[in-house]
């Protein structure tokens, strides 16, 4: 156990083991506690509610630093890109009422995403509880669906306990959000104050135990298996599994497909890497989804984006599942074996009773998917010669110029298929985006938050003119923390993947979908960003580079085709085999 003393500045510090323990505020036992955890950066929006918190904030600034955002969905956006990059428990605070339902939104993301927040929230006093007073609303009862706990603090004492508890479980286990709502009498309450931090829970095993027979049983199938597929998934990099994945993919010479957010886990230019799984995948692994005889799903949930038409998936091949929440297991897709456990661990296991091979012409089959896509595909949207800028060729010069190494957070849409499709991620851990939910706006705000999370590798957000527009007041925070965020916007004037299903599918009937934009550029340049903006080709080599060679942040409009598809497509409800190319 933990226990703190007050220095000559009256801050509680942690001292040797046997001090007495030192009476403090529930407010400041709210930042001893954080500090305990090795928070040292928060994001959040004050408020009434919250206030004693905020107010205790500011007497410990030199050793919390806490980031203003615009708005409580860019703080709880914000501490996830932190979280994603870092591999922390981020943290977000704000008041009661709507300021707490602001938070819903990024907490559903973190949550289905698997993302580790602790979200703090004020409440109303204790006794006013039940009486809709002014900014009172049930954040327990709104938030239940979407946290992995929540608990509501109404006595100083509680919050040591309740805030070990968790940050245990975000972290532990598949991660995920937890909510801490206090009310604003226990902030302003006494205790004596001590912290020890939370190791186990009675009824709560995160990470399961590891069933040898299971990997026995999947070695086996391995070992037999004539056209396997391993499926990488967020899970491998939740676990840092990348380096056990690949000694199994290379061992018994295994393609592997990434899914969305799996992407950055696997090298890109590894020859067993067949590229991204999905609606907009590329063409190879989701045909060939539908003749292997082996699956190897690790840490991924089989979600209706990568499996199209569940009654037509898979349904020649065995699969294996490595995954370590059980309700995952068989929920959309019934495993031959199930392995509940960390993917690391599993991988590990699994790798050590799996046979060297050798899967030539399987492997072959997919260099011949590869070919067609490049031809129909890659080749005409990476190298244009007319016409206006393609959303392709930008993502491809950023990639060469980057050499892959930035950490790209894109926004939702159109320009998040192409950016996550044709940027080589030669960093791990390198892509952040709203994978299961879809959130837009998400971008611009998580951007700054990565920023804050990793200061070696250069940040770049690449947005659509409809989702930036959701949250491009968080260009303030950008502009007064001077994170050093490059914010590239490409601009189509439409919600242009809304417009591409009602061009494919609702003849051509674009309903609220065309934008009038405002001048992006004007309001970058309002906010004191350096800004510039273009819609010739021989214009974007240079516009790129002056992007990326500044040493502050830089936003970039880029004025692209405006009714420009993306391909492959599988569309919604088709099987992966009906993946189209035009």
């Amino acid at each position: 156990m933990e226990t703190l003393v007050k220095d000559s500045n009256k801050q509680p510090k942690p001292s040797v083991k046997g001090a007495t323990p030192v009476k403090v505020t529930g407010s400041e036992a709210i930042i001893l506690s954080l500090l305990s955890e090795g928070v040292n950066e928060v994001f959040g929006y004050p408020g009434g509610a919250i206030m004693p918190l905020y107010d205790e904030l500011y007497k410990y600034n030199q050793q919390l630093t806490h980031y203003l955002m615009r708005h409580e969905q860019g703080a709880v956006h914000a501490a996830q890109g932190f979280s994603r990059v870092s591999g922390k428990v981020g943290v977000c605070i704000a008041t009661s009422g709507p300021g707490a339902t602001n938070l819903i939104t990024g907490i559903a993301d973190a949550q289905v995403d698997s993302t580790p927040l602790v979200c703090i929230t004020g409440q109303v006093p204790s006794q006013l509880l039940g009486t809709s007073g002014f900014q009172e609303i049930d954040i327990i009862g709104i938030s239940m669906p979407v946290v992995k706990w929540n608990f509501q603090v109404t006595s100083a004492h509680e919050i040591p306990e309740a805030l070990a508890k968790a940050f245990y479980i975000a972290a532990s286990g598949r991660p995920g959000p937890v909510l801490i709502d206090i009310t604003k009498d226990a902030q302003f309450g006494e205790l004596e104050f001590s912290y020890q931090k939370c190791e186990g829970l009675r009824s709560y095993k995160p990470v399961p135990k590891l069933d040898i027979s299971a990997v026995g049983r999947a070695a086996t199938l391995i070992n037999q298996s004539q056209k396997p597929m391993i499926l990488c998934g967020h899970g491998v990099l939740l676990s840092k599994a990348g380096k056990a994945l690949k000694s199994l993919a290379e061992k018994a010479d295994i393609p592997v497909a990434s899914t969305l957010l799996g992407l950055s886990a696997f090298p890109p230019t590894h020859p067993l890497n067949v590229g991204m799984l999905g609606m907009h995948g590329n063409y190879g692994p989701n045909i060939k989804t539908n003749e292997a005889d082996l699956l190897i799903a690790v840490g991924m949930r089989f979600d209706d984006r990568v499996t199209g038409k569940l009654e037509s998936y898979a349904k020649q091949a065995k699969v294996i599942h490595i995954e370590i929440d059980q309700s995952e297991l068989n929920k959309n897709v019934q495993a031959d074996v199930a392995v509940l456990a960390d993917a690391q661990q599993a991988l590990q296991a699994i790798t050590t009773l799996v046979q060297a091979n050798k899967h030539t012409s399987w492997l072959a089959e997919f260099e011949a998917c590869n070919a067609i896509e490049n031809q129909k595909v890659n080749q005409p949207e990476l190298y244009p010669t007319q016409g206006a800028i393609k959303m392709a060729e930008v993502v491809r010069m950023l990639s060469e110029k980057t050499k892959g190494k930035a950490i790209l957070v894109t926004d939702v849409g159109q320009h998040q298929m192409i950016a996550n499709r044709y940027y080589q991620f030669n960093s791990c851990n390198a892509s952040v985006t709203s994978g299961g939910l879809g959130t837009m706006g998400f971008a611009l705000p998580a951007a700054f938050g990565a920023g804050v999370g990793d200061v070696k590798r250069q940040v770049i957000a690449i947005a659509g003119d409809g989702g930036i527009q959701m949250t491009i007041q968080e260009l303030g925070a950008i502009a007064q923390y001077k994170v050093p965020v490059k914010i590239i916007v490409l601009n189509n004037n439409f919600l242009g993947m809304v417009r591409q299903w009602q061009q494919l599918f609702f003849d051509k009937r674009y309903a609220a979908t065309e934008l009038v934009n405002p001048n992006f550029v004007a309001i970058a340049k309002g906010y004191g960003l350096q800004a510039k903006g273009i819609n010739q080709r021989q214009d974007l080599d240079s516009a790129l580079n002056e992007l990326l060679a500044s040493k502050a942040s830089y936003f970039l409009e880029i004025k692209v085709e405006r009714e420009e598809n993306v391909f492959p497509m599988v569309p919604s409800g088709a099987s992966v085999s009906e993946i189209r190319l035009a």
